[in-house]
């Protein structure tokens, strides 16, 4: 890629995260250096210019789906870059994901390493990561329907079927392929991609997977026996779940995001025709930040 080539980013941010302003500042200034096109989200540019006072004069500011660019970055922690992840998905945009927050897996570029992204990106050396992204639908009349949820059916982490009250389990019926797996009596079920499952699935004792893996993952929350274990399986299966529960009602939390559904809706988990393209940077590989950020395998012996 030529180096005078002036490339499109769309922003997006955390407006709701602690002051951050000087992280977000130094990625204004390498995109400026670089004579790129800046592309902000209305809420993030807002957020910018009256909560932090950053001067910002993008090219461009976009609502909703409504940009097309080279390339988005997601400023702040992994929950702004799942935000990020889904509204270009359907793109094929590749996502730098820039730390501000704490843990960083997906948001793994420092503000002070961003540079160094950027030069790789402008020297045609970055490296790309597909990851794996599934989706959620209902089952109307034994077949695949349109889903009774607001927002997108598309999960880069996790999709949880929960229980709502405080006060007792759900029964939930799977079946892989159409064959009968296990009923799970448990607080809840969380059908993981290897993006997630370092989230939400690995604090319910769930797997480490790698990326890349081609699997999914079934880990249940709290179950009501000893003998369930979480099971990983092919990416190309079709998982379809049937909940019972005492208050006719559950929760499904896509991505965290969470709706509640009726008892007797049937639903339908699998994998999506979209990946996420991760921009990576050459010098950070995967086991060196599990190492870091969960330190594993440190021993922690006196």
């Amino acid at each position: 890629m030529s180096e005078d080539k002036r490339l499109r980013f769309a922003l997006f941010g955390n407006e709701y995260q602690a002051k951050k302003s000087a992280g977000i500042e130094q990625v204004l200034a390498c995109l400026s250096e670089r004579k790129a096109e800046i592309y902000i989200d209305r809420p993030f540019l807002e957020y910018l210019t009256r909560t932090l006072h950053v001067e910002v004069n993008p090219d461009s500011v976009f609502d909703d789906y409504n940009f097309d660019v080279d390339y988005a970055i997601s400023i702040g922690g992994d929950g702004t870059f799942l935000k990020a992840a889904n509204r270009v998905l359907a793109k094929g945009t590749p996502v730098i994901g820039v730390n501000t927050g704490r843990l960083g897996f997906l948001a793994e570029v420092l503000p002070s390493e961003f540079k160094e992204a950027l030069t790789d990106i402008y020297e045609g050396k970055c490296e790309f990561e597909d990851h794996t992204v599934i989706q959620i639908s209902a089952e109307t009349d034994g077949e695949p329907g349109s889903m009774p949820i607001e927002g997108s059916p598309y999960a880069l982490n996790d999709i949880a079927i929960l229980k709502r009250d405080s006060a007792s389990m759900i029964t939930i019926r799977a079946y892989v392929n159409d064959d009968f797996l296990v009923t799970y009596q448990a607080d809840g079920l969380v059908v993981s991609t290897p993006t997630g499952s370092t989230a939400y699935n690995l604090s319910n004792g769930g797997p480490i997977i790698v990326p890349n893996s081609g699997s999914i993952c079934l880990t249940p929350v709290a179950p009501h026996s000893l003998n369930i274990r979480p099971i990983v399986l092919n990416d190309t299966t079709v998982i379809k779940l049937e909940v019972e529960s005492r208050s006719h009602n559950f929760l499904v939390a896509i991505d965290g995001r969470s709706e509640k559904l009726h008892e007797g809706t049937k639903l339908i988990i699998q994998k999506a025709p979209y990946f996420v393209k991760v921009v990576k940077l050459r010098s950070k590989r995967y086991f060196s930040i599990l190492r870091e950020k969960l330190m594993w395998g440190a021993d922690q012996r006196g």
